[in-house]
């Protein structure tokens, strides 16, 4: 054990005191643990140290050195911590280069010689601040991510409430496709039904006039039949009778023409002619709003085609959304081409409509003009139309308008407002697109949210043609 300094004790694997080590082939020593567990890892029986394969898998236990171990951990758990152990004796400085205590031995021996050496008095509460300083780093990290992970949690039992909400969405725009197709089949089988009642009605009266027809000539039949089977006298007694009877008075049966069910009625282009019906029930809107960048005071229709400022809502603070302004973006940006729709803003006192960047700030607060991303028109006080630019533009009008159309035209960079009730130009922005553009949409501040003025997109006609 003297002969055996604690360097010599180190597994080369773990850097720890040897716990049953085993000898290899090559003559290096490892812990048992450590060597299957980085033969396992290695997928071969290499020694860690020096690549050297081994032919065997259950290498012999160094028995001197693990004995030697077992000494040295029972000798130093009972050694007094503040000793040296290579010289015993007190550990009165902190060698800054290798940041450990060592005695006044260790400081003249070759290992630390030539360190910047300090008594342990003074490097203690150093390094006790600095320690402290990195804690208390952690421990703001260890909050931040605490609080992330809170926020996480929530985020997804929202996933799973907006998840649970749009599938009972889905189901219920399904079930009024549903009813209206069942509704559909029932109008057109009581047609169907309806006309084979009539004509079944009309075949039935023609076939009882006709058995009346079959049963009259029958009877004159057999009984000019009787009358020729009589003997001359007889006959000609009935003579005229007989031939006043002969006298045909029946007229052929006529010829029952459209009597069959018109199944090219019923059948004919069928769906084609459902799916035009169904175009009275179906809306579409060119934009679609993204409730994933609503302020948490935002309220939707079903469709998203609608928002109206409400009551504040639980919602996960996620990047995309707004916390700064009252506003919502469509669910679809552009990066070119032409593109319009057009907005009722009823009797809204505050509102601003237009487009605005995807880069824009969501968390802070910024001012509506292009320079910050936005390029929108909006009322303020219920009376005063303004164009948001650098320094905002008052815009005169004798009546502020309730339907408003925002066309864009990327490609030429711009954004022209129009009074959808005469088609006048109320007020156009020219500028230089260089990012993806949305719609942008912004309510403003009620006092009773119950009674708040809704944005809605309004939807476009929808036309079936064939071609």
């Amino acid at each position: 054990m003297n002969s055996l300094s604690e360097e010599d004790l180190l597994c080369p694997q773990c850097s720890g005191i040897y716990c049953v080590p085993v000898l290899l082939i090559c003559g290096h020593n490892i812990c048992k643990v450590c060597l299957q567990k980085f033969w396992e890892w290695k997928g071969c029986r290499e020694c860690p140290v020096c690549g050297t394969e081994s032919t065997s898998g259950r290498p012999p236990i160094n028995l001197p050195l693990k004995i030697a171990a077992d000494e040295y951990q029972v000798l130093k758990s009972g050694r007094n911590e503040e000793v040296c152990l290579l010289h015993n004796e007190k550990l009165q400085l902190f060698c800054k280069n290798d940041e450990e205590p060592i005695c006044l031995v260790c400081q003249i021996s070759k290992q630390h010689k030539m360190h910047t050496c300090c008594p342990a008095e003074e490097a203690a509460p150093e390094k006790k601040i600095e320690i402290s300083g990195k804690l208390e780093n952690l421990r703001k990290k260890l909050g931040t991510l605490s609080k992330t992970k809170q926020q996480w949690e929530e985020t997804k039992t929202y996933i799973m409430t907006q998840s649970s909400k749009c599938e009972s969405e889905i189901k219920d725009e399904f079930q009024k496709l549903h009813h209206f197709l069942w509704e559909e089949e029932k109008t057109r089988l009581k047609a169907l039904k309806q006309e084979e009642e009539t004509k079944v009605q009309v075949m039935c009266k023609k076939i009882d006039h006709i058995k009346e027809q079959i049963r009259t000539l029958s009877s004159t039949i057999r009984d000019v039949e009787t009358a020729l089977r009589a003997t001359k006298i007889p006959f000609l007694q009935e003579y005229k009778q007989t031939k006043k009877r002969v006298k045909c008075n029946i007229h052929d049966p006529e010829c029952v023409r459209d009597i069959l069910i018109n199944s090219a009625k019923h059948l004919g282009c069928l769906k084609f002619g459902i799916w035009k019906k169904m175009a009275n029930i179906v809306e579409y809107a060119p934009v679609t709003l993204d409730p994933n960048t609503a302020h948490s005071n935002l309220m939707f229709s079903q469709e998203l085609t609608c928002v109206r400022y409400s009551g504040k809502q639980l919602l996960p603070d996620n990047p995309e959304r707004f916390t700064s302004r009252l506003c919502v973006l469509g669910a679809t940006g552009f990066t070119s081409g032409k593109h319009s729709w057009t907005i009722e803003v009823g009797q809204g006192k505050e509102w601003y409509i237009g487009v605005a960047r995807e880069s824009i700030k969501r968390k802070n607060t910024n001012f509506l003009n292009p320079t910050e991303g936005f390029w929108v028109i909006g009322l303020c006080s219920g009376n005063t139309l303004w164009a948001q630019t650098s320094s905002p533009t008052k815009l005169i009008m004798k009546q502020i308008p309730e339907m408003i159309t925002t066309e864009l035209d990327y490609n030429k960079g711009k954004v022209v407002f129009i009074n959808a009730a005469d088609s006048t130009v109320i007020y156009m922005f020219k500028d230089r697109f260089t990012e993806r553009m949305f719609p942008y949409f912004s309510t403003g501040l009620f006092e009773d949210w119950k009674n708040s003025s809704p944005l809605t997109v309004c939807p476009l006609m929808i036309k079936v043609n064939v071609e």
